[in-house]
């Protein structure tokens, strides 16, 4: 998801998307310890994924 499409949607709609990416990055790395994982390079798309949310839930919060 791009950084713009972010600052387009509301706090409450960040913080839904933040708890997918949290779940989504359990079961990656559930996949990755049972060996089911075939793409590794998901685990750090998703992780930058969550880290853009949290950046501009805190511009949100910051007033910026």
């Amino acid at each position: 998801m791009d950084t713009k499409e972010l600052r387009g949607m509301d706090v409450v709609a960040l913080k839904d998307k933040l708890n997918e990416s949290r779940k989504e990055l359990f079961t990656l790395r559930f996949k990755h310890a049972t060996a089911q994982l075939e793409n590794t390079q998901s685990i750090p798309a998703v992780k930058k994924g969550i880290a853009r949310i949290l950046t501009v839930l805190r511009e949100k919060e910051m007033g910026a």
